[in-house]
């Protein structure tokens, strides 16, 4: 009897932990004009996410970031990048000024959502998901500096992850974009 309810137990749990992996279409986050997003919107498309700052050594990425989105950004590609201050106060910012400095100083396009955190005890819950593989399903992440990278196929699931200091035009994202 006793491993008969071990068993069960065992299962339960299984099922627990496969009943809170997520996908991105379980998001709404606010975006940088403090709008709703609703990341079920882009089903059927590769999305880049990527932690942004404005006086980082990385910040030049916004640049290689509107070039591969001018490239590949159509119906099956979008880059999404969320502004955070997690590392040595480099986005100080708030809204419109950090769209401000994007636009003017880099074209971006691509969508910007309000500033977030993205570790620690306030993390937001869309990169709790991004860097938990018991929420995402496939691996766990650390979010070490400014730029990181979540690449999440057309079905809406993490499937990588690219350091802060690897440009988005690598072999690795470009062949990702190229399937």
């Amino acid at each position: 009897m006793r491993k008969i309810i071990t068993f069960l137990l065992a299962i339960a749990g299984f099922t627990s932990v496969e009943a809170q992996i997520q996908n991105l279409y379980s998001f709404k986050v606010k975006d940088i004009d403090g709008k709703e997003f609703d990341f079920s919107t882009l089903k059927g498309k590769k999305v880049l996410i990527v932690n942004t700052a404005s006086r980082c050594g990385n910040t030049p990425q916004y640049k290689a970031l509107e070039e591969l989105y001018k490239k590949f950004g159509s119906e099956k590609f979008v880059i999404v990048g969320f502004p955070a201050n997690n590392f040595g106060r480099q986005e100080p910012g708030n809204s419109e000024e950090i769209k401000e400095f994007c636009t003017k100083n880099y074209g971006v396009t691509f969508p910007m959502m309000e500033k977030i955190s993205v570790k620690g005890s306030d993390i937001a819950p869309i990169y709790k998901w991004l860097t938990s593989k018991e929420l995402n399903g496939k691996d766990d992440y650390t979010v070490g500096w400014n730029f990181s990278k979540f690449l999440i196929d057309e079905n809406g699931n993490v499937v990588g992850h690219v350091s802060p200091s690897t440009k988005p035009d690598c072999e690795e994202i470009l062949s990702w974009l190229s399937k």
